[in-house]
Formats: C-alpha cells, structure tokens, sequence
C-alpha cells in the first residue's frame, strides 16, 4: 500500500497548484486524476490560449452564498503572485480587454509549467484512476483502481459539472456528503441563452453576428460584445449575465448603450426626413439585425419616410433600443457551460486553509466550491488562490 502526507483528486488548476505548494514544504503528494492527462480544461481556455488570470481581482467578480469567503485566500495569493511565476518561466503574454491576460503562443505552457513545479518538488502524478471508496479511521483510504493509497491530508480538486465530456463529474459533491456536507444547489454558469419563442429565429438567422451592448438582469449589467448563434444569444455580454440570471426571469439589452435612443431618433427625423429608419439604423447596427428589429417593432412603418413615421411609434422603437427585453427559456447547461455555479457550502470550510470544519484533514479548492468568478480569468485566480491556501496547511 502507497502512504502518501497529501493525496488530491483532481491534477486540474487548483489540485496543480495545491500540489506544487504542498511539495514545496517537503510533503510527499500524490495527485490523482481520472482522464488521461493532467490539466485538460487548462488546455482548452481561452481558445487554446489559457486565459490565466486578471489585472484586476476583487472579491466582487466572485459569486457565493457567502461573499466574504474568497477574500481570504485571493490576498494571500494575488495575481501578481501567478504572473511572476508566468514570467519566470519565460511565458510571454499579453493583456486583452478588461485586464485579462492571455498566453502569446499556448496554453501547453501555463500546463508545462504547473507540471514542472509539481515534478520539481517530488509531486507523483498519476492519471486514468478511478476512485472506486474512500474512508477514514485515523487516516483517509483510497481504494481505486490503481491500488490502495493512504494519506493524512485529502484534498478534493474534481472541479465542478461543466464540460461533461471532458470527465466532469458529480464525485467531488458525493464525497463532500459522504463526510458530512452540505451544497448550494448547483447550476450550468457564463453559459449561452436558448430561446423557444419567435426570438429563436431571429438568432438562427443572425447567427455568427456579433454586437456590443449592455446587458443587465436586476441589478446586474455588463458591457461587452454579444454573440447571436443557431441555438440562442452568447459572447461575453451573455456568459457573464447568465450568471446572474434565473430560470423564467428577463434580460434587458441595449442595443445603442452609448446613446439615447430618443434622442437620436428624434434628430434622425429632423435631418433625413426622407428617409427610411432602417436606412438610418443600419448607419449604427448591422443591416441583417435592423431588418429584424423591423420586423418585430415597426411593420406597419416600415415604408414610412421618418417625415411620416408617427411620434408615438417613433418612441416605441426608442425604447426598445435601449431595452430590449428578452425572455430566455432557458441555457445550453453544462455541455457548454465554462463553469458551475454553488458547489460545497463554504459556511462549513475554512477560509484561511480550505479545511473543512466538518472533518479534520479533510480540503476543498477550486470550483468544488461554491465560489463562482466572472468570465475573464477570474476562475483561473480563484483556483490558483484557493489551491494555494489548502498547500500551506496540507
């Protein structure tokens, strides 16, 4: 049987990083991982470019039941902390809008890197296991199908629900049962909106064109591009409001965010009084997506010169254009989904360590969590964060 101080499910960013820490205190670790190859949603980030982390971190690009529970770990290990391990292993990178860093050549590299800091300090990674029981008496016992491992120290990195067909899996909630734990009900986040009604469509044929608007849901709003495709609307403006949204719930978007639309209409008319509003529209926003906004707003005027276009209609479309409220019937859920909203209740984990409060040696990192970041690099950070943290304590 392999005894081992520290044993972690889940070689993705958090149980890399968690592993690195830990080794480097001279603790014998193990890193298991049930796919092929460590790091594998790494890989896929940021479109091959791994987005790793943000200029600007604050515990408000992070979702939670409880808000302060982040803070903790995202002080003690920032993002300045990554970039200077980045840029000592010779990463060139560049920033992107709104303060997201990206790889100048690939993804592999963040990967490389965390794999050679874990080999570096004596980490063994093994991959394609199954973990088939765990139980604890002074130690914690993996049965698998590798072997038996014991440990002191269990750490569980197994990530969230999204992207199924890279492994995701429910396991790293069924563990946090076995011993005690509770979950924040769970749900598909920065995920694309589907539609049911004649809104489904529109996006089917505008698919492929994209647009920068306002979005909000409540008393959230994000500002970035948006992405209408065969199944619904998506980009970035989407995926960051989708967390935010619930199920039956609107979105309001304008389309025109640096204007007021009546305003502007109301000049449009005076200036081209011959003209068609359409004709003007697609001066601002593209021809296909004003053919379709003529279609739902304003048929019966569609070949009304703005001369003749009557006021009160006039101010009908106004309104639309800064709040076009929309009804999604619902997301494409975890299948395309970046991350998973709730997770293990973070009431019952330390903030300081990641240990939980339930049972002794026993950690929780990453998106196990029931810490959400925003689209941008923020998931990244809090899995560096958070893996850092449980290192230390390990």
């Amino acid at each position: 049987m392999n005894h081992f101080d520290v044993i972690i499910i889940g070689a993705g960013a958090s149980g890399l990083l968690c592993a690195m820490t830990a080794g480097a205190r001279g603790r014998s670790v193990l890193l298991l991982d049930k796919s092929n190859k460590a790091g594998k949603k790494i890989l896929l980030s940021g479109g091959g470019r791994c987005n790793f982390t943000n200029l600007d971190v604050t515990a408000t690009n992070f979702l939670s039941d409880n808000k302060h529970f982040c803070k903790s770990a995202l002080s003690r290990y920032n993002q300045w902390e990554f970039i200077s391990m980045v840029a000592s292993h010779g990463i060139d990178y560049h920033e992107r809008d709104h303060g997201q860093l990206f790889c100048d050549d690939s993804a592999k590299q963040i990967l490389n890197m965390l794999i050679s800091e874990c080999e570096s300090v004596g980490v063994e990674i093994r991959t394609r296991c199954e973990i088939n029981q765990i139980t604890h008496d002074d130690k914690f016992l993996l049965e698998s199908n590798l072997g038996a491992f014991r440990c002191k120290s269990l750490v569980i990195a197994t990530g969230g629900l999204s992207f199924p067909t890279m492994g995701a899996s429910g396991f790293g909630y069924d563990i946090a049962r076995q011993f005690g734990h509770s979950l924040i009900s769970t749900r598909a986040g920065l995920v694309p909106f589907t539609f049911s009604d004649q809104l489904k469509g529109v996006c089917e044929r505008l698919s492929g064109s994209a647009i920068n608007v306002t979005i909000s849901c409540g008393k959230q709003r994000f500002s970035e591009a948006l992405l209408f495709t065969h199944r619904g609307l998506s980009g970035p403006s989407v995926l960051q409001i989708s967390n935010y949204w619930q199920s039956s719930q609107s979105v309001e978007i304008d389309l025109l965010p640096s204007e007021d639309a009546l305003e502007l209409l109301i000049t449009l008319k005076q200036n081209h009084p011959k003209s068609l509003l359409r004709s003007q529209l697609a001066k601002l926003l593209p021809k296909a997506l004003v053919v379709e906004l003529e279609a739902l707003w304003w048929t019966s005027h569609r070949e009304s010169p703005l001369a003749e276009f009557p006021d009160k209609a006039l101010k009908l479309v106004a309104q639309k254009l800064n709040q076009w409220q929309l009804k999604p019937s619902g997301t494409e859920g975890y299948r395309t989904a970046e991350v998973t909203l709730g997770g293990v209740n973070c009431n019952e984990i330390s903030s300081k360590s990641m240990q939980s409060k339930l049972h002794p040696d026993l950690y929780f990192i990453g998106e196990v969590l029931d810490v959400t970041g925003h689209l941008g690099g923020f998931n990244f950070q809090w899995a560096w964060a958070s893996g850092h943290a449980a290192g230390e304590f390990v």
